[in-house]
């Protein structure tokens, strides 16, 4: 198995904790406030694990190259807006409602890389995207 396929398993498997966490978590709170504090959570657990991996020295390397810095702050607001409407979602559904419709991003990110970047799809990959997304509508129109 390749390595790049064991980290992104992994991924979304603690993808799939975060739902379970934040949908107990957020049981009588301001789910702004709750992402908010998840975040600095996050950055504080980052900034210690790029610490422990002996890599504190390429932060400068970020902050140096100023359109990358762009890019990352532009995805950082992303990922920002992107749990903001996730937890207010969690506070209103179910996770087995918000997760699957949550995963259209695949659907999203894969036209976007086709729009940007001309990256090619095969047909098998076109028909996979497509059953994600008709999963995706059927679990929003039959919750």
């Amino acid at each position: 198995m390749s390595t790049w396929l064991i980290y992104a398993l992994l991924s979304a498997v603690c993808a799939a904790f975060v739902s379970i966490f934040g949908k107990v978590g957020l049981a009588g709170l301001d789910s702004s406030a709750a992402t908010a504090v998840r975040a600095v959570i996050m950055a504080l657990f980052l900034i210690g694990a790029v610490i422990c991996e002996g890599h504190a020295g390429s932060l400068s390397q970020v902050f140096a190259d100023r359109r990358a810095l762009l890019f990352v702050a532009l995805s950082g607001v992303a990922g920002a807006l992107s749990w903001l409407f996730y937890f207010v979602a969690l506070k209103e559904a179910d996770v087995s409602q918000v997760a699957p419709i949550d995963k259209l991003s695949v659907v999203f990110a894969v036209l976007f890389a086709v729009l940007l970047f001309g990256e090619q799809i095969s047909l098998a990959h076109g028909i996979a995207i497509a059953m994600i997304a008709g999963g995706g509508l059927i679990l929003a129109v039959f919750p």
